[in-house]
């Protein structure tokens, strides 16, 4: 039998986040209550008061100032780093986006879930408006790929097998195995995370958990996802933004090509093209500029960072 989770480290990573600290750290105690746990910020070189607000909200926390926007896996590595290194014998580590606020008991049901073989527990997520966020996704695939292009990401996910994104209402009432999920909340086994080693750091946004949670179903962990565990994720702008969709794309043909090799990478590309270049030509910005990422040698070969982001 596992030894049970008790000792955990809340790994946050922030860059500019300044305004959203307070609502988080607020949400920490009821979020964790029952068990032991220390707060590690990692900043990725914020421009604004990010670092003032975090040692002032919690003046007990780590500040880890990593001195370059290097990435949500370079501070969620910087961070887990500095966790170890202050507790060795630390039960597990929660990742969090700054943007998350955790409901009462949250993280008491992730722990309760993470035993035997699960590295990665997940909650169920809703946005600020308490609609349910679609966080589960089954594994990228060349029929998902195709279903994707040929009907849609949501109407896909209806089936299971047939979409990447659960999109099954139904589904998300039930606790149950996922291939990955969104990872803005995360409880990840100090087991789990000894056996995969950290992020990877080339995914500069997206495709990092999804990456990290394949690599840890590899080595014989499994991702659950927990419906009596509740968190609020207020939610990016990957879908709105030109420069971030088109880094969300590149990176997802990235990672399938890198797992499943150059010509299996190359039909997957074709048909991630072909639905991008069908919702450009009915006028959507993003796609547009995915469009361009994509036939891009150049750019879909860059280093990813910020400055991929505003040139892509």
């Amino acid at each position: 039998m596992s030894q049970p989770i008790r000792s955990i480290a809340v790994v946050v990573v922030t860059y500019n986040s300044a305004h959203l600290l307070s609502d988080l750290v607020d949400s920490l105690p009821g979020g964790l209550a029952g068990l032991v746990w220390r707060l590690v910020v990692a900043d990725n070189a914020s421009g604004d008061d990010t670092v003032v607000e975090a040692r002032r909200l919690a003046p007990d926390a780590t500040v880890v100032e990593t001195g370059r926007n290097g990435g949500y896996a370079a501070g969620i590595n910087a961070g887990v780093a500095a966790a170890f290194a202050e507790d060795r014998d630390l039960d597990a580590v929660l990742v969090l986006n700054p943007d998350v606020r955790l409901e009462p008991g949250c993280v008491a049901a992730l722990a309760r879930e993470t035993g035997p073989g699960v590295g990665v527990a997940v909650p169920h997520l809703v946005d600020a408006e308490g609609r349910l966020i679609e966080s589960m996704r089954g594994a990228p695939s060349l029929v998902r790929a195709f279903a994707d292009a040929v009907v849609g990401a949501n109407r896909a996910g209806r089936v299971r097998w047939a979409g990447e994104i659960v999109a099954s209402p139904a589904e998300y009432e039930r606790a149950q195995d996922t291939d990955w999920a969104e990872g803005s909340t995360q409880l990840i086994s100090a087991a789990c995370w000894r056996a995969c080693g950290p992020w990877d750091e080339s995914y500069f946004l997206y495709s990092e958990e999804t990456e990290f949670h394949l690599r840890a179903r590899d080595r014989g962990f499994r991702v659950r996802y927990v419906p009596a565990a509740r968190a609020v994720h207020l939610g990016g702008e990957s879908t709105t933004s030109p420069g971030l969709w088109a880094l969300l794309v590149a990176n997802r043909v990235r990672l399938f090509t890198a797992r499943r090799g150059r010509a299996q990478g190359a039909a997957y590309w074709l048909m991630v093209l072909a639905r991008e270049c069908s919702r450009a030509l009915l006028g959507k910005q993003t796609s547009r500029r995915a469009v361009r990422t994509l036939v891009s040698p150049r750019r879909m070969s860059a280093p990813r960072g910020p400055e991929w982001v505003a040139s892509a």
